[in-house]
């Protein structure tokens, strides 16, 4: 990875700006809460407590708008590599509810890689890559979910993942 792109990504992982989210308009406000109690009634199955869910949800809402990614892509993500489970570990050793690679850590983090089982941490550290390789393969979501899955080319996940951001579109 060349340096200035390692930079940039370093930047966008180090700015730890809490998941506040601010509105221009009162309907922009109403807006995203119909969206958090549609949400959060669709995430009931998976995660049970109210305060947890809602947590979550409010900053995989912010982490996408921080990124500029589509809140219901990076909930099928989520969906497709963790199962929603804030500590999921993969085979080959990615953590967390997006599957980051303990790798990434090293390349624009501090290099700890236990960080990723922290919720905003890993949800960024996600939004951040996948952003990355949206900006790499100039916004082809196709090659784009299959450099991040590791996959480039091959669509059955990038099929899984477009299948599951169905179930997270808010039609509000």
């Amino acid at each position: 990875m060349i340096d200035s792109v390692r930079t940039a990504l370093s930047s966008a992982i180090a700015n730890s700006a809490p998941p506040v989210p601010s509105f221009a308009t009162t309907e922009a406000r109403l807006s995203y809460l119909r969206w958090l109690a549609e949400m959060s009634d669709r995430l009931y199955s998976r995660k049970k407590d109210f305060d947890t869910r809602i947590e979550f949800l409010q900053t995989v809402w912010y982490e996408t708008r921080r990124a500029g990614l589509d809140t219901s892509l990076v909930m099928g993500l989520i969906q497709v590599e963790s199962a929603f489970r804030k500590y999921a570990v993969s085979s080959v050793g990615a953590r967390g509810y997006t599957q980051v690679m303990p790798f990434w850590t090293r390349v624009i983090g501090d290099g700890d890689p236990g960080k990723l089982f922290h919720m905003q941490t890993n949800l960024r550290f996600g939004c951040v890559i996948l952003r990355h390789y949206l900006d790499r393969e100039r916004g082809d979501l196709f090659l784009a979910l299959g450099r991040y899955n590791g996959s480039r080319g091959r669509a059955p996940y990038p099929n899984a993942v477009l299948g599951a951001q169905k179930r997270w579109i808010f039609k509000g």
